[in-house]
């Protein structure tokens, strides 16, 4: 293995234009952890922010931009026994995605499900881990329930429905066209409000109101989502979009008896992640083996192109998710 690796760095705050190729030393494993020979790194909002400069990395995290990745274990830290090297997994990582070579805790790397390549498990650590935290352990979402998440055709999303549909959930969405609406449909959604058209508090509200609702948009969203929420609903904030402020009547909370909770994954300690990657092998990585739930791709880009990934996602014409090939 070599000691140095290509990687891409954030030069500076800004456009996608700012990410550039760079040589940096290959990770060395600290205690628990392991190091993956990068094949595809998946592309998500978070890194897009942190290149803007919004969304700072962690103080012991890596600088590089990447949350995800999927590829083949070259090396082992002290105290790390459930993985050889050779396996193939992919993993949440603290960041440095965007590299051939990425250092993770090793209790966040799961098996590349059965008959999946690496390109399709590079997309699933981030949403999946994102999603079942958020929507199942934090939001209890069970059986019957009416489930409303917003930015469906979103990477978050299209995780979202899937695995809402498969635990017997009713499922909405909102969307921004005709197309990536139906694209919804074909995932499992029962109703997908295309919201230049239709009022999603309108729709909820003929339904008995949401039971749960997933927001990454925020802003204006906020009071809305309060309203289409039904008496004991809850409201599940994971990104703020449009904005993080507004103003917000909470007699309805009470009135309703509704919770507002959320959540960013980062900075959540490694033990968190664990407990999250434990849940998700027991509980969904069976349902990606069996195929029922899979990850929905819109594009892959080679490494040296993040920048056309990262306009391709922050364009939002995108259905699903955004993958770079590193060495596939």
């Amino acid at each position: 293995m070599s000691e140095t690796m290509t990687a891409i760095e954030i030069t500076k705050p800004g456009g996608p234009e700012v990410l550039q190729p760079t040589t940096r030393p290959v990770p060395v494993p600290a205690h628990g952890q392991v190091v993956i020979k990068v094949a595809y790194a998946g592309v998500n909002r978070p890194d897009a922010l942190q290149r803007a400069g919004m969304y700072a990395p962690p103080p012991t995290a890596s600088d590089l931009p990447g949350l995800e990745a999927s590829g083949e274990v070259v090396a082992l830290g002290e105290g790390v026994s459930d993985i050889a090297l050779g396996d193939q997994v992919c993993a949440l990582l603290p960041g440095g995605g965007y590299a051939e070579y990425v250092a993770t805790p090793a209790a966040h790397c799961l098996p590349v499900p059965d008959g999946m390549g690496l390109k399709e498990a590079a997309c699933l650590p981030e949403t999946f881990f994102t999603v079942w935290s958020n929507v199942f352990m934090r939001g209890g979402l069970t059986a019957g329930e009416r489930f409303l998440v917003h930015g469906g055709s979103s990477g978050i999303g299209t995780t979202a429905i899937q695995l809402a549909h498969a635990f017997g959930a009713r499922v909405f969405v909102t969307a921004g066209t005709d197309k990536k609406c139906a694209a919804c449909m074909e995932l499992g959604a029962e109703a997908a409000i295309n919201y230049r058209d239709m009022d999603f508090v309108d729709v909820l509200e003929a339904e008995g109101g949401a039971d749960l609702i997933l927001d990454m948009v925020g802003g204006e969203y906020i009071p809305r989502n309060l309203k289409a929420l039904a008496p004991d609903g809850r409201l599940v904030q994971i990104a703020f979009l449009q904005g993080p402020k507004v103003e917000v009547n909470f007699a309805m909370l009470m009135t309703k008896r509704l919770t507002m909770t959320g959540s960013t994954l980062r900075p959540q300690s490694d033990l968190a992640k664990a407990r999250i990657a434990q849940e998700l092998r027991e509980a969904v990585w069976p349902l990606l083996s069996a195929g029922r739930v899979a990850p929905v791709m819109d594009s892959s880009y080679p490494l040296a192109e993040a920048a056309a990934a990262h306009a391709r996602m922050e364009g939002s014409g995108h259905i699903g998710k955004i993958v770079l090939e590193v060495a596939p």
